[in-house]
């Protein structure tokens, strides 16, 4: 069966969908998305990347493009037509096309936003054996744009540094900025030393996790200290133990950091336990 997609109120086989080539996402990277992991057939803390849609499209003065209730119900539709059991609705807005290439925004009241859903079908996606291995992660420069805050679809340089920890034989990469590392290239990064969980404090300078804001939440109710605060590239490799969080990982350890192993090499208590909270109590909470 092919896949069902969504694209400006219609429902259609993927083979069949189409934006148009003036589409500002497309020639602008002037559009912003969200992912929601599908688990047991019901959407991860949808409301939380409700919230973060908004305010993304008000940071960038972009229309939206229909409620967030009917957008809760074309979720529900694709995860129905799909069939996904565990698996991403990934959802992308752009300013839409005006029919020709301009720098200057077109008339919203005019051009209405584009909006594209598609689901990704990954059985098992909460039992990823990384997260019993651990991740092996790099530090490359952090060179993006200052308002990393917005989740825009201009993922050039994050998908830069993906390919760069590839070559080195690595998971992933964290980015590093003035000396401080401030987030991986597509997920939250912590490191963690004793019972106390470090992590860099919201700014225009890195994305407002919505998985980061409930783990760092199940964390404090678990008793654990959570200090947020910029951290060195040095200080992570000193780390007890380090985890990225992340909409479609959700809390995946890391092993090693440039190289150097952290503790016995294996995932951290800590990361694990984590791991564990976020799933039992999201898969309560999901919709």
């Amino acid at each position: 069966m092919s896949r069902i997609v969504y694209v400006n109120g219609e429902y259609l086989p993927e083979e069949e969908a189409t934006v148009s080539i003036f589409d500002r996402a497309f020639l602008m990277g002037d559009g912003v998305y969200e992912v929601t992991s599908v688990l047991g057939g019901k959407l991860i803390d949808f409301d939380g990347h409700a919230k973060r849609l908004a305010r993304s499209l008000s940071e960038l003065d972009m229309a939206e493009p229909c409620t967030m209730d009917e957008l809760l119900q074309i979720h529900r539709e694709l995860v129905a037509r799909n069939e996904i059991t565990d698996g991403l609705v990934y959802l992308q807005v752009s300013r839409g096309s005006a029919g020709d290439r301009d720098f200057v925004f077109p008339d919203p009241e005019v051009v209405k936003p584009t909006l594209v859903l598609f689901t990704q079908n990954k059985p098992g996606l909460d039992k990823d054996p990384k997260a019993l291995k651990g991740t092996k992660i790099i530090t490359v420069p952090d060179i993006r744009w200052h308002r990393r805050d917005i989740k825009t679809v201009q993922l050039l340089y994050p998908s830069m540094a993906k390919m760069m920890a590839k070559k080195a034989g690595c998971d992933d990469a964290w980015l590093v900025e003035d000396g401080f590392i401030t987030e991986g290239s597509s997920n939250n990064a912590y490191i963690v030393k004793g019972n106390k969980i470090i992590t860099r404090e919201l700014s225009n300078d890195i994305l407002h996790g919505i998985t980061r804001a409930a783990v760092l939440r199940f964390a404090a109710e678990a008793q654990y200290e959570v200090e947020e605060r910029n951290f060195t590239p040095e200080e992570a490799t000193q780390a007890d133990e380090a985890f990225t969080t992340s909409a479609s990982a959700f809390v995946m350890p890391v092993v090693e950091i440039d190289g150097v192993t952290l503790g016995d090499g294996t995932p951290g208590s800590v990361s694990l336990r984590l791991r564990e909270i976020y799933l039992d109590e999201m898969k309560k909470a999901a919709v």
